[in-house]
């Protein structure tokens, strides 16, 4: 009787969960609910959906870069990517896109095209593709985020917290969730390279719980998610799974946004 009386613990605090579950109501009025629920997928970190190699350094981070752009349905998004060895690019252009803003309806550019999205990658993170997937994936929401007509949850201030939500909408929520807090690998300087890291705004725990959101709003077995999700996070992922399942108020109203 007295177990029944207990809340149980949530995973998250209130206010964290309301603002992830606000965030995918926002990216779905005005990043497309029809492109997320008709063809976004659960990307996964495998040769499914990152086949191929090349032997450049080069060729591999153009050709990771490609299969993001696909997956996230940006593929007629104009963007130019360089290494950071070449410095950072300019400040980004204004575009414009043609047709719809994302996936399969998106129309490419014809002729030449004059203004282009700078994205930089670092060639080291090549030895841990999963972190260099993640950094695309966010460098491309933050793109995509900007070209939303209203402010997000919480103001402009939590801009790179948005955005790293955005790229879980998109479906990058695997390798987001797997490459955040990773820790720095102390070697002999001799044996490795520098650690491959990448920095995150959200702690893997909220990333995570906004994979659970996803995965709930796109029907996705707990299965096809914890054989890919790093070992350490698999416990709390089945733990919010069950609680956004439970949450059918705020899945109602997210849900309500198919139609956007």
């Amino acid at each position: 009787m007295l177990s029944k009386l207990i809340k149980p613990k949530t995973c998250l605090d209130e206010g964290s969960t309301l603002w992830l579950f606000d965030t995918f109501a926002w990216a779905l009025r005005n990043l497309d609910a029809r492109v997320f629920y008709d063809e976004s997928i659960l990307v996964t970190p495998s040769d499914q959906h990152f086949p191929g190699t090349v032997n450049s350094a080069d060729g591999m981070a153009n050709l990771i870069f490609g299969q993001v752009k696909e997956h996230a349905g940006l593929r007629h998004w104009p963007t130019k990517l360089t290494s950071i060895a070449e410095g950072r690019p300019a400040r980004a252009p204004k575009i414009e896109i043609e047709g719809a803003l994302r996936g399969s309806k998106g129309i490419m550019p014809m002729g030449e095209v004059i203004h282009q999205l700078p994205v930089t990658y670092n060639p080291n993170q090549l030895r841990n593709p999963e972190v260099l997937i993640a950094d695309y994936a966010h460098v491309l929401a933050h793109y995509l985020g900007s070209m939303s007509k209203e402010p997000p949850p919480g103001g402009v201030e939590n801009w790179p917290h948005i955005t790293e939500v955005v790229a879980v909408f998109m479906g990058f929520g695997l390798m987001m969730a797997n490459s955040a807090n990773t820790a720095k690998i102390r070697s002999c300087g001799s044996c490795s390279g520098p650690a491959v890291e990448r920095s995150n705004a959200l702690s893997q725990y909220d990333i995570t719980y906004a994979l659970a959101i996803f995965s709930c709003l796109k029907e996705i077995p707990a299965r096809e998610v914890l054989v890919h999700l790093k070992k350490t996070l698999r416990p709390f992922y089945k733990k919010a799974a069950r609680e956004v399942m439970r949450k059918t108020e705020e899945l109602d109203r997210i849900n309500n946004q198919k139609g956007s």
